[in-house]
């Protein structure tokens, strides 16, 4: 079965001390297993795609606009990739697909299904922050979609602890998915 690795927003905003919406400690602490399943998946020559929120500083229209505090803006340090993720996507630019997305999930107003569908992928992997909205809501439309969902726990965080638990809970009760 052909499959793809999800990286969504693992970046300085959402894991950084200084992150402006920051999962702190938690994120921080899954950057091994990001890094590792991220090599794990280029050295097999899987898919990788690193689904990145973007915003545009002063947007009053977007809907998080009255949910969170600015985050990830177009062209600040806190949209970067967060520790060595960084330099591991800089070392393997031509292997894996950056896509900017502005909302939860990866699929919405991205081409993320249509490159999944012309690669004949079947199942999905998805890692990174945070556990109960943006990995959340890919894995939710992943499903919607019909692909195999795979999630691994030790390499999601949330600031939310508990809203960490009902999402991995979630994911496999409800949407059938693979939680290792």
């Amino acid at each position: 079965m052909k499959k793809a690795l999800l990286v969504v927003d693992y970046t300085v905003d959402f894991v950084a001390d200084e992150g402006r919406l920051t999962c702190g400690r938690p994120g921080q602490a899954i950057e091994d297993k990001i890094c590792e399943l991220t090599e794990q998946f280029l050295k097999q020559e899987d898919f990788v795609v690193m689904p990145v929120d973007l915003h545009e500083e002063g947007d009053v229209l977007h809907p998080e606009h009255k949910l969170f505090p600015p985050h990830n803006i177009r062209g600040t340090a806190g949209r970067e990739l967060y520790g060595r993720l960084k330099g591991l996507h800089e070392a393997n630019e031509e292997k894996i697909v950056w896509m900017d997305k502005t909302r939860y999930s990866a699929f919405a107003g991205t081409p993320l299904e249509l490159l999944l569908r012309e690669r004949n992928i079947e199942e999905i992997h998805i890692i990174g922050v945070c556990t109960d909205i943006c990995v959340l809501h890919t894995a939710v439309d992943a499903y919607n979609k019909g692909f195999n969902i795979v999630i691994h726990k030790d390499a999601v965080a949330s600031f939310d602890p508990e809203g960490h638990d009902w999402a991995l809970r979630h994911f496999a009760n409800t949407l059938g998915a693979e939680v290792l």
